[in-house]
């Protein structure tokens, strides 16, 4: 019985360049040049070698690029709840923007577990990836930073950390939240709430809302603060905990869209007329504030141009065009009122 290891198995089942030259009746160099693209070769040479690397089935050993190159052409991702659609598209913007460079995309989902968050940083630092890009600002504020790790651009979405060669993408939260804040004192209400996200979460959505309604001559008291947890169940346990008071308020603004979609669910079960009874407002303007009935009043939350341009910044590290000290893009946040409110 062989005792060949899976890995010098597939090893001597690879094709070689030099298989590829030989079929193509090329030197191995040039089939390089043809893969690279870096030199010019003539079309019709282009093609020979394209069709012998398609005949034998071809593929490039990328562990071995990788060391000769000291690149993983890859971009690691960390967000909280790949679930919600807000990092889903943000996501998307972020390996829209690399992959014309060939670059990939690691996704990790840390469920805003501190222990993951490390355990995925320490991992993908591990495998070398050539940048990082944090969605949740939060999250990356609570990572430490060794010497090794200050090689590696970063780029934070949310807030700018302490670290020689990270980027910020700034969504400006506090604007947006003023926004809905002032919007719903300008249309009457008296008794607004708010459904906040978990506790540390979303401050600045917090105190754009208070210094609104505040400039408005209204207070907010304790009892119209209640904690969800970005979910659409959260955002229902929450309403029906703000419906349950004896002074029920009139206007709820709720930190992001799916916990507002949980506060419409809530209202509809009790029978009460959205916004008639009680007007309703969210975060984010993800693609299912336009499906509930009535359509949801919110903040535009630009995910996919967050990500995007949090890929630009680190291409722009990556391929050496800029080596300065950290910059920060904010990004407008606009209230986008429908029927909700």
């Amino acid at each position: 019985m062989s005792s060949d290891t899976a890995e010098e198995r597939a090893s001597a089942s690879r094709v070689t360049i030099a298989e590829v030259a030989g079929r193509a009746g090329v030197s191995p160099t040039t089939v390089s040049h043809v893969l690279s693209g870096k030199r010019v070769v003539s079309a019709a040479t282009r093609d020979i070698v394209m069709d012998a690397i398609r005949a034998l089935g071809y593929r490039p050993n990328v562990v071995a690029r990788n060391l000769r190159t000291r690149q993983s052409q890859m971009i690691a991702v960390m967000v909280p709840d790949i679930t919600n659609p807000f990092y889903a598209v943000l996501t998307r913007g972020l390996a829209d923007a690399v992959d014309a460079a060939g670059y990939g995309t690691y996704v990790c989902n840390t469920d805003g577990v501190h222990e993951r968050e490390t355990k995925f940083f320490q991992d993908v630092m591990d495998r070398g990836v050539d940048g990082i890009v944090f969605a949740s600002g939060e999250t990356a504020s609570r990572v430490t930073f060794g010497p090794a790790d200050h090689h590696t651009p970063i780029v934070c979405i949310g807030e700018h950390l302490d670290h020689p060669l990270c980027d910020a993408v700034i969504p400006d939260d506090g604007a947006g939240s003023r926004a809905v804040g002032e919007f719903l004192a300008s249309r009457g209400y008296k008794r607004i709430a708010m459904i906040q996200g978990p506790l540390k979460y979303g401050a600045n959505r917090t105190n754009g809302f208070r210094a609104a309604l505040l400039a408005a001559g209204q207070k907010v008291p304790a009892e119209r603060m209640v904690r969800g947890g970005w979910t659409r169940r959260s955002g229902y346990e929450a309403m029906a905990i703000l419906m349950s008071r004896r002074n029920r308020p009139d206007a709820v603004f709720c930190a992001n869209d799916l916990m507002a979609i949980g506060a419409i669910d809530l209202a509809h079960e009790l029978g009460l007329d959205v916004p008639g009874d009680v007007a309703i407002a969210g975060f984010d303007d993800v693609d299912a504030a336009t499906i509930v009935t009535p359509q949801l009043t919110t903040v535009l939350n630009p995910s996919y141009e967050a990500g995007s341009t949090a890929g630009e910044l680190l291409m722009s590290r990556m391929a050496g065009r800029y080596r300065g000290t950290g910059r920060t893009v904010v990004l407008p946040c606009p209230l986008v009122a429908r029927g909700s409110a």
